[in-house]
């Protein structure tokens, strides 16, 4: 289709006339016309209504809007995308489930911007849906999940594993007892999926939190039950702020960053060294928490 037709019909839209949109288009009013003529044989419908006061969109013009309006938005993204293709090596967007970016994104881009200051970094928070449809079109070149992302162009590496245990702030506490004062933390739908199974009787809580750092910040000053990584409940643990809840199973939580298999060599390069180097950054920090013991 002619872009330079849906332009046209979108000025006329706009402004409700033929002359008005011919100003803005700079071309003659029988250009708009013509134009508009030429759209609405290829549609089959009359898109306007010609009155007193000039043109009004017709049942077919109204449907026919947010289409057009669609098209010239996506050929714009299409032509940047295009261009910008030269481009794309020397930038690098990273998508992350909010669980992941306190502990891994941030310091992922600490690292990248020491070791490249050239590179443009650009960072999204999404949930895991929203990741996969940003994977797939190319808005994000790697992505930092809690769980694999089994799809064509995308390839996911396994990064750490972690336990999560569910605490209170009384000793003896069972799952049974802590239910009325149970909080639900989001950590990603293996979880919930594992969650619904195991504890089928804590399924329907009136409060879920939706990040892990923010949980084990609540939970220290209110009578709550959650669960939470033992790294983070290990020296709440040992002071006696916080107590592992009896007879509640744990359950292994597992990172993973997932790259598209078209992103530049040498930025994946890049961006995987600083990665590792987070990684052990991250493993060092869970020894020295151990060795407090």
């Amino acid at each position: 289709m002619d872009l330079q037709l849906i332009k046209t019909f979108l000025e006329v839209s706009a402004t409700g006339s033929f002359g008005a949109a011919a100003g803005r288009l700079f071309v003659t009013q029988s250009a708009v016309s013509l134009r508009i003529h030429r759209l609405e044989d290829q549609l089959g419908r009359p898109l306007f209504e010609r009155t007193k006061a000039g043109v009004v969109l017709t049942a077919a013009g109204r449907e026919f809007r947010g289409f057009a309006t669609m098209i010239l938005r996506n050929w714009e993204q299409a032509r940047q995308r295009v261009s910008a293709l030269d481009e794309r090596a020397r930038t690098l967007v990273i998508g992350a489930e909010s669980t992941l970016w306190p502990r891994f994104g941030c310091r992922w881009i600490d690292r990248l911007r020491e070791s490249h200051p050239e590179l443009e970094i650009r960072a999204v928070l999404a949930e895991p849906d929203g990741l996969v449809q940003m994977a797939l079109s190319g808005e994000v070149q790697a992505m930092l999940t809690h769980g694999p992302l089994d799809r064509p162009g995308l390839h996911s590496e396994r990064l750490i594993e972690e336990q999560l245990v569910m605490v209170c702030p009384w000793a003896e506490a069972t799952v049974e007892s802590v239910a009325s004062a149970y909080v639900l933390v989001d950590w990603g739908p293996e979880f919930l999926r594992f969650h619904e199974t195991a504890l089928p009787g804590l399924t329907n809580p009136r409060l879920t939190l939706g990040d892990g750092a923010m949980a084990a910040w609540f939970l220290r000053s209110r009578p709550c039950a959650a669960y939470i990584p033992t790294r983070l409940a290990h020296a709440s643990l040992e002071t006696g702020q916080l107590f592992a809840v009896q007879d509640a199973p744990g359950f292994s939580l597992v990172s993973w960053a997932v790259w598209r298999d078209d992103t530049d060599e040498g930025l994946r390069t890049v961006a995987e060294k600083a990665l590792a180097e987070t990684l052990a950054a991250v493993r060092e920090d869970a020894s020295e928490v151990l060795d407090q013991s």
